[in-house]
């Protein structure tokens, strides 16, 4: 019997989850989307793929047995993933983790909990995705690399080996990092980016190679 899930908030990670989640379902059904989630009432109404914003986190009480995925997040808000998510006070085992059909997983590898892998995501061997996770499609994690909890990675991404990205962290699509770098936690990196050396935490880095501009 497929799983009921609800999506939460109605942005651009939410709207785009249900393309996994619907490629899933063509090869066996194992969701059925109740609908997606918004405190903004602006939105409630509308309409992705089929699937309506049905309304605010109060839903969440009305369909106890209903699974989450939790994708807030951008460059501008990615500080708050934590506090948002927690904020909606669901239990750690209501969280759902989705990845695409063509997303390549070792078999080491270790994924978490509300995590989305979008289309063509490559997670090699010995690799860490921590819980509340988003990475977008055509990503490479190579061996041995972590992505910290509440950490967001843009598409066309290339982490090399032995990488440490930490909490909280933005990574922006096209970014390029070097083997056995560390990125600190509650960092961004800025789009087509080229890291060559360590970022330290809470900051703001840009260029080729890569350079903190601000704190």
């Amino acid at each position: 019997m497929p799983k009921k899930i609800l999506i939460f908030p109605f942005g651009g990670n939410a709207r785009e989850s249900v393309v996994s989640i619907l490629a899933i379902n063509e090869i066996k059904r194992q969701w059925d989307i109740i609908g997606f989630l918004d405190d903004n009432r602006s939105v409630w109404g509308k309409i992705c793929c089929g699937i309506k914003v049905i309304g605010g986190r109060e839903m969440i009480g009305r369909f106890p047995d209903a699974m989450i995925l939790a994708v807030q997040g951008n460059p501008d808000n990615y500080l708050m993933r934590k506090q948002i998510i927690e904020s909606l006070g669901v239990d750690h085992t209501r969280f759902a983790t989705i990845a695409h059909p063509s997303v390549v997983v070792a078999s080491d590898a270790n994924i978490g909990t509300n995590v989305l892998l979008m289309p063509n995501v490559f997670i090699s061997c010995g690799v860490s995705v921590g819980d509340h996770c988003v990475v977008l499609p055509n990503t490479t994690v190579s061996h041995d690399a972590v992505i910290g909890d509440y950490s967001c990675v843009g598409s066309g991404v290339s982490i090399s080996g032995n990488v440490n990205i930490g909490s909280e962290c933005y990574i922006g699509s096209g970014v390029k990092v070097r083997e056995n770098i560390r990125i600190g936690k509650r960092s961004i990196i800025g789009i087509g980016s080229t890291v060559i050396s360590n970022i330290e935490e809470r900051a703001v880095a840009v260029g080729s190679p890569c350079r903190v501009i601000r704190k």
